[in-house]
């Protein structure tokens, strides 16, 4: 479905950054699942430690606990690595809005800092994370790749800075570089805890233990919400893309769109709750509708998206009602 066919050279090693993250263990379960040596890299700001324990007794993986913001950890990192796969940075507009200082620290310095190490270190493929933010206040749907508009929010600056970056290294220094555009990446291992915490992930948890979650605005606001599986193939995919695909930025989606108030309502159903949500006020720097075309990262990339909203979010209910039911359950004994 999507990933589990493609084929890497023998013995290839992958680094995954941010590898304790949401969107990083999930890239580095795929990978060891197809045979291939993965390294992580995490400093646990963000990350946990719990969701890359299990991989710890796996002689394909090695795990580095340590900082992007330090030159000499992203060298060790990429020492004999054919493939990065980037996604260690901080997320969240509104944090980003409260702490810009650390974002630029961060999202900028932090991914130059790997992008320069994996270029000293003869890396075949750079993939980063970038984010639909960048489309700012642009208003047509679908969004569609070259078509911007200004940057709302520090996060959102910063990934734009990101895939400047990533064309000059392709341009300049030959480095194969391809920047994934997320649009609200939802499933297994996703934080439902925080102030900051994602909305699905988020529902999901309240409603369980039967709180009253707070949706921001109106609830009619949308988005092209995409299942964690569709990013690891096009994380992989890009790993296999032609050096031509290189230097660009690509929508990675399902290429829907669902309204907040009806996702709400389907998982209060499927839950079995009848919690009526609070309104709160809008999230400063949030765009008020989001929806991709995939054409690009279709043609280029092979990029074929097999999970849709519907199936994502079945298997999302599914792996959180097991999995903070037997946390909860856990707390009992």
């Amino acid at each position: 479905m999507g990933y589990e066919n493609l084929k890497f050279p023998e013995g290839s090693l992958f680094l995954v950054t941010g590898s304790a993250g949401f969107i990083g263990s999930n890239l580095v379960e795929a990978i060891l699942k197809l045979g291939y040596k993965v390294r992580g890299l995490d400093n646990l700001s963000t990350g946990k430690k719990a969701n890359v324990e299990e991989f710890l007794g796996n002689a394909n993986y090695e795990f580095i606990e340590g900082d992007i913001r330090n030159f000499e950890t992203c060298l060790k990192a990429c020492d004999g690595v054919d493939f990065v796969l980037n996604q260690a940075a901080w997320g969240s507009v509104p944090r980003s809005i409260t702490m810009p200082l650390l974002y630029e620290e961060i999202n900028v310095k932090g991914t130059l800092n790997m992008m320069e190490a994996a270029r000293q270190s003869g890396v075949k493929k750079f993939v980063y994370a970038s984010s639909s933010s960048v489309y700012g206040d642009e208003p047509n749907l679908p969004k569609k790749e070259g078509r911007e508009g200004n940057v709302l929010s520090p996060y959102s600056l910063t990934k734009k800075v990101n895939e400047e970056y990533g064309r000059l290294y392709a341009n300049l220094y030959g480095l194969d570089t391809y920047g994934l555009r997320y649009f609200n990446v939802f499933g297994r291992r996703q934080n439902p805890n925080g102030a900051y915490a994602a909305v699905i992930p988020k529902f999901i948890s309240q409603l369980i233990n039967g709180e009253q979650p707070t949706i921001n605005g109106d609830g009619k606001q949308s988005r092209d919400f995409t299942y964690i599986d569709n990013v690891i193939e096009a994380n992989l995919k890009a790993c296999n893309a032609s050096h031509e695909a290189a230097g660009q930025a690509y929508n990675i989606a399902f290429g829907g769109r669902e309204f907040l108030i009806d996702i709400y309502t389907q998982l209060a159903y499927a839950l079995g709750k009848d919690i009526p949500p609070i309104f709160g006020p809008d999230r400063a720097g949030d765009i008020k509708h989001s929806n991709a075309d995939i054409s690009k990262a279709k043609k280029l990339l092979g990029y074929d998206p097999y999970w849709s909203f519907e199936k994502g979010i079945e298997a999302a209910i599914e792996w959180y009602s097991e999995n903070l039911k037997s946390k909860e359950e856990s707390k009992q004994v």
